[in-house]
């Protein structure tokens, strides 16, 4: 008959007619932690947001301005809630930023969308209206190549501003458009094109 030692060792069974052979009962294993993403919980995400909200929404706030937003702010502040409520999705911490801005990218393109069928429909001058901090940021920038960069198409202009302004990688700027690296190469060579000779016509 076997014998069950309670020890405070593993716990074995021993068969008396085979004193040398024993048999380990293991032990069960430890409870696995909940893994969240990117590995924080929510006080260090409150933390962290702010901390990028610091350092990061006045270059977001001229990002979007460059790409022809009328309300940069509340395209940014969309853009830091849009991460809020998915933080836990983030691969890791590092990804947040390039997050943002994707999420500025693709708003900006959206309302830009939204004014041009406005226009369509409606007679009011087409000399839109800043806000006090847009126009500002509008100021500290050449306003010719602001406008320039105005007429170009909504992929042309994010591809020179994410390339030139930001200077990201092909692969990053992809990444912030959603698209291939070679649409970002065709979108950043014609867009560079169509802006040469526009501020060729303003001279």
């Amino acid at each position: 008959m076997s014998i069950l030692r309670p020890t405070g060792r593993p716990r074995t069974l021993t068969d008396p007619a085979s004193p040398a052979v024993e048999t380990q009962v293991p032990e069960p294993p430890p409870p696995v932690p909940p893994i969240t993403l990117p590995g924080a919980p929510a006080a260090d995400r409150e933390a962290e947001l702010t901390r990028l909200f610091g350092l990061h929404f006045t270059g977001l706030l001229r990002l979007a301005v460059l790409l022809g937003a009328d309300d940069a702010e509340d395209i940014v502040s969309e853009a830091f809630c849009e991460l809020h409520r998915r933080w836990n999705k983030l691969r890791t911490a590092d990804a947040a930023l390039p997050y943002l801005r994707s999420v500025v990218c693709n708003l900006t393109r959206m309302r830009l969308r939204h004014l041009q069928v406005v226009r369509k429909h409606t007679s009011f001058s087409t000399d839109l209206e800043h806000s006090a901090e847009s126009v500002a940021l509008l100021r500290d920038d050449q306003k010719a190549l602001i406008e320039a960069l105005r007429q170009l198409s909504a992929r042309q202009r994010e591809a020179l501003v994410l390339r030139y302004w930001l200077g990201l990688r092909e692969s990053d700027i992809a990444a912030a458009m959603g698209i291939s690296c070679g649409a970002v190469k065709a979108h950043t060579n014609r867009g560079m094109a169509t802006l040469t000779e526009i501020m060729k016509e303003r001279r």
